[in-house]
């Protein structure tokens, strides 16, 4: 493969990360209207006369976002030429771009009219698939399959449809968590399982429930990745990439867990809620690679 195509795709990579990662930076430091109701320009100027942190974090934002959509765009039509025959490339390129733009669209329009909280709780998720098809198209420019035999993987139907379904509620998963903070429910559970451990019970307003949903909601994300983790060490030791893929999967879902025990903990710490959000990237990624190996798999059935 082109090693100039490996260099782009890695660059593209890592900066979807630092999108994903600067837009939670921006929702976490209530940085959303740094530049006020002015979008693409910061206060209706090219350089702002009054410089806050705000702005710099919103306006950086931008800055990367647009320069990692260049970049994206450079490598969707660089793959499309070079490695067009794989069967995912195209709809991975396609797929990566369109989420991108849809992710920077939706982000205008919040800071030109406003969005409610439910609207702006996408916003993460978008850039999460975006994310995901970049990573995956990296991992077939570099010919990953190949390496780890994943090109004679067999997957029962049973395993397939638990992939997609635990993918699908990890999304949704992502989107309540998205909301708890767009809501400002983070802090309004001071303790951790429990809304209050002295006194267990049901939520008693609307952000209560917001966060204890996200919280159950995750518990059970963590269960049914162990459930499935079990399945795989148990049926598949021979296909080491769904092996160990799993088990990387219930150790990233653990780190998730954690992490956001202590965001609560921590008093929402900067460093620890953006590494909760960095965990859930990777393991929306590996897990849409699973679903590819599943994929992959039927067809050859």
């Amino acid at each position: 493969m082109h090693k100039g195509l490996k260099w782009l795709a890695v660059l593209t990579s890592l900066g979807m990360l630092f999108v994903l990662l600067g837009g939670a930076l921006v929702t976490k430091t209530g940085s959303g209207m740094g530049c006020g109701r002015s979008w693409p320009l910061c206060h209706g100027q090219l350089i702002p006369d009054n410089i806050t942190i705000e702005l710099v974090i919103e306006l950086a934002h931008r800055v990367v976002s647009g320069g990692v959509g260049l970049l994206l765009l450079a490598l969707s039509i660089w793959s499309w030429k070079a490695i067009g025959h794989k069967r995912e490339t195209k709809f991975l390129a396609i797929l990566s771009f369109f989420f991108l733009v849809l992710q920077g669209l939706i982000g205008a329009a919040a800071v030109k009219w406003g969005q409610s909280d439910f609207v702006l709780a996408i916003h993460f998720g978008i850039s999460l698939i975006s994310f995901a098809s970049v990573l995956l198209l990296t991992l077939l420019i570099f010919e990953v399959d190949q390496k780890f035999e994943a090109d004679k993987v067999i997957i029962d139907k049973r395993m397939r449809w638990h992939t997609i379904g635990v993918t699908i509620y990890t999304y949704l998963v992502v989107y309540t968590g998205a909301l708890v903070r767009h809501t400002e429910s983070s802090l309004v559970c001071k303790d951790w399982p429990f809304c209050v451990n002295s006194s267990i019970g049901l939520p008693t307003n609307m952000y209560e429930w917001i966060q204890m949903g996200h919280r159950t909601a995750a518990a059970l994300v963590f269960v049914w990745i162990a459930y499935v983790t079990v399945l795989a060490v148990k049926k598949y030791k021979q296909q080491k990439v769904v092996y160990w893929g799993w088990i990387i999967a219930l150790i990233l879902v653990t780190l998730q867990a954690t992490t956001g025990a202590l965001v609560v903990l921590t008093r929402l710490n900067l460093a620890v809620a953006l590494l909760h959000a960095l965990i859930i990237s990777c393991l929306f990624g590996l897990l849409c690679y699973l679903i590819m190996l599943g994929s992959r798999s039927k067809k050859r059935q």
